[in-house]
């Protein structure tokens, strides 16, 4: 572990089918120091602390994805957001994730889903000015309302969501309240988007709470691009990468966190894998870290 950082892992690698014992174990036997938590299934937090705790791990923060900029979902959001962010307290964890919803969901102004014009968006694919508006104002609530937990709201970038671009980060954090919002970004979804990931850490260190690492196949992101893939046949051809096999510069990005004093958990996530084994491919992306004195 670099100093003031916790190193964790995705369980999203592994299927939906591999049971959690199993995942928790491999996570820790891949050298990871925790993962994120939830209340899922209904389990209380010391439970939850309880299960990871035997497999030597601890709990990392967990996720609140939502439709932010539809009126009719707020009231949801907010009491969601109580939940998860009364869970993450209870649990240790100081961070909550915070993402767009979009994909097949919104359609853009040229008719297409956000999962069709991923990781080609054009201006004309935001948001509406409205719905700008209506998502910070609820970012904002959400993030009063985690704090009153001691837990920080950090959103987090997705490629596929209505949040994808540098242009469309920047235009919601010059509305939100820097005060109660923070960022927790994913890098790779940086990346597939276009985006200078360093310079991007550099912009918003002092926003930078927690983190989620991915490598892009370059290779792949050239060629979708050049034909308009969607989502979902970025991920079948290879889009992620194991860290340090496709082309974000980690020791550069670490470099600026570091100067930056950020201290919290770093989350390696390789959404799909296209090695043999989920627990291959964490054991990879770990020891990359360790390579890089992370």
């Amino acid at each position: 572990m670099s100093e003031g950082m916790w190193i964790g892992c995705g369980q999203i690698t592994w299927s939906r089918s591999t049971p959690e014992e199993q995942v928790l174990a491999e996570i820790a036997s891949a050298g990871y120091e925790g993962a994120p938590a939830g209340p899922w299934g209904g389990r209380s937090a010391e439970e939850v602390v309880a299960l990871y705790a035997s497999h030597g791990l601890k709990p990392a923060p967990g996720y609140l994805g939502a439709a932010f900029w539809k009126e009719d979902q707020e009231e949801r959001i907010l009491e969601r957001a109580r939940r998860l962010a009364r869970f993450a307290r209870q649990v240790g964890c100081t961070e909550l994730y915070v993402a767009a919803q979009g994909f097949d969901e919104y359609v853009t102004a040229r008719g297409q889903t956000r999962s069709q014009v991923a990781g080609h968006v054009r201006p004309e694919d935001a948001l509406s000015d409205a719905e700008y508006a209506q998502f910070a104002e609820v970012l904002n609530q959400v993030g009063a309302t985690t704090l009153q937990e001691g837990v920080r709201s950090c959103f987090h970038n997705h490629v596929g969501s209505v949040i994808e671009t540098r242009g469309e980060i920047d235009h919601l954090f010059s509305l939100v309240d820097r005060d109660r919002v923070f960022q927790g970004p994913d890098i790779g979804h940086l990346a597939w988007a276009g985006v200078d990931v360093v310079q991007f850490c550099r912009d918003y260190a002092d926003s930078i709470k927690t983190v989620h690492l991915k490598d892009i196949d370059p290779a792949v992101l050239q060629e979708g691009r050049e034909k308009e893939w969607d989502y979902g046949t970025f991920v079948e051809r290879g889009i992620f990468a194991e860290l340090g096999e496709g082309f974000v510069d980690f020791p550069a990005l670490f470099d600026v966190l570091k100067a930056a004093g950020f201290r919290g958990w770093v989350i390696v996530e390789t959404d799909v894998t296209q090695k043999p084994t989920a627990l291959e491919s964490a054991t990879i992306s770990r020891n990359y870290l360790k390579r890089i004195g992370i």
